[in-house]
């Protein structure tokens, strides 16, 4: 039996999001550069290798927060029609 360590560090953007419609969209992991969801398992494999057979291992994830980007707040545009008049001169200008 061998014992292989194989130290990888990869950097994702987690996004968080309490009130999504969907359960899969409240919690997402995504490559920064391609916007891909990463495939945990398919990590794990690669370090591993290549060798058919099943392992026993142990993966240590340490989350360090780097950047936190606020989520920008939706902005509220209000329209004052009142203030808006059409002559019906110019209502015939564009027919």
């Amino acid at each position: 039996m061998r014992l292989t360590v194989c130290p990888m560090i990869k950097h994702y953007i987690l996004s968080l999001n309490p009130t999504a419609k969907h359960e899969w969209d409240r919690c997402i992991l995504r490559d920064p550069l391609t916007a891909k969801r990463p495939d945990i398992a398919k990590l794990v494999a690669e370090a591993v290798g290549a060798d058919t057979g099943s392992y026993l291992v142990s993966v240590n994830i340490e989350v360090q927060v780097l950047e936190e980007a606020a989520v920008p707040q939706a902005e509220q545009l209000s329209l004052n029609i009142g203030e808006v008049t059409i002559q019906p001169t110019q209502l015939r200008e564009v027919a």
